[in-house]
């Protein structure tokens, strides 16, 4: 279980934030296992709000209290179980690295656990509250990583430097996205590989 399952209001602004006694912080923790253990078990339909109420022991009006919908009590425990699902690469060449990462990520779209992603992406479309505890605690990690991947590029003067870590983020990794949301392509490591190489050499032809 989670030693500290609550937000840091310094950083995850939007979210419902609560004194950090122990009964918040015991009642929090059961939540959030119980919670993991239905994504694992039938993805986001099996968290209903029935479901981890049942399986946790917390009312489902205190759960209310913690968190605005389902939506964001499963995005919560989704983030704090996968943060460390695809750690940042480090091969020693910035090519290495940029083509590895896709591969990672587009491997973990393809794996059960990018398919709760997938779920989870689609049903934030349509609850704000729970899209904000998406970003603070699964994006947000994730982008922070790549951003020191893609600083450690700049610094060796190997990517351009007006190009923002953002769009560098969404270009590379945007595309997999697309095709975890749609299926319209496979999640392979050729694909991947493909992504990345037009995404840092271009789309039209060399001169």
């Amino acid at each position: 279980m989670d030693p500290d399952p609550g937000p840091d209001p310094s950083e995850r602004t939007g979210l419902l934030l609560h004194p950090q006694t122990p009964r918040s912080l015991r009642v929090r923790s059961s939540a959030l296992q119980a919670t993991r253990e239905l994504l694992r078990e039938g993805g986001l339909a099996a968290a209903t709000i029935d479901a981890i109420a049942g399986r946790s022991g917390v009312s489902k009006a205190t759960l209310y209290k913690h968190w605005p919908s389902r939506t964001a009590i499963a995005a919560e425990a989704f983030g704090r179980d996968m943060a460390e699902a695809v750690p940042p690469s480090d091969t020693g060449t910035t090519l290495g690295d940029l083509r590895e990462q896709v591969r990672r990520v587009s491997a973990f779209y393809a794996s059960p656990e990018g398919r709760v992603y997938r779920e989870l992406v689609a049903a934030c479309v349509q609850d704000a509250g729970g899209a904000a505890y998406f970003r603070a605690y699964f994006l947000a990690g994730r982008r922070r990583a790549f951003a020191g991947l893609w600083a450690r590029a700049v610094e060796r003067g190997d990517v351009r430097p007006d190009v923002d870590v953002e769009t560098a983020t969404d270009l590379l990794f945007g595309p997999l996205l697309f095709r975890l949301m749609t299926g319209h392509w496979p999640l392979s490591d050729d694909a991947a590989d493909a992504v990345t190489d037009a995404a840092l050499h271009g789309l039209l032809p060399r001169t």
